[in-house]
């Protein structure tokens, strides 16, 4: 009788040693799984805020072109308009001075009297 329950205390150690092993064995390789699936969702986290990072450069960029067109276009639209009033007192000089000129020979020959001819 002794010894039959003696071998089976063994056998309960023996079977709770391995069990326990066995046991030990999947934790480790469920806390392994954990680890690579959390490593794996950092590295996708870090893909997606450098997409995001490349996305806002895109729309600086994108911002800087467009501010720069503006500028060109107002510079242009500044240049054309300062051109067209230089036109515009040139004309209206020359207007002046033709009818300045035309007044003056109108006196002359008045003076004269050359303005029944």
């Amino acid at each position: 009788m002794k010894k039959s329950i003696l071998f089976l205390a063994m056998l309960f150690a023996f079977s709770t040693t391995f069990t326990s092993c066995r046991d030990t064995k999947n934790a480790e390789e469920e806390v392994e799984q954990e680890a690579n699936e959390m490593e794996n969702d950092m590295e996708e986290a870090g893909e997606d805020m450098e997409d995001e990072m490349d996305d806002l450069d895109d729309d600086a960029d994108s911002a800087m072109e467009d501010v720069e067109e503006a500028a060109e276009d107002t510079g242009d639209a500044i240049e054309n308009a300062a051109n067209e009033t230089g036109d515009a007192v040139k004309k209206a000089a020359n207007e002046t001075g033709d009818a300045v000129s035309k007044g003056a020979q109108e006196v002359e020959d008045e003076v004269e009297g050359n303005d029944d001819m």
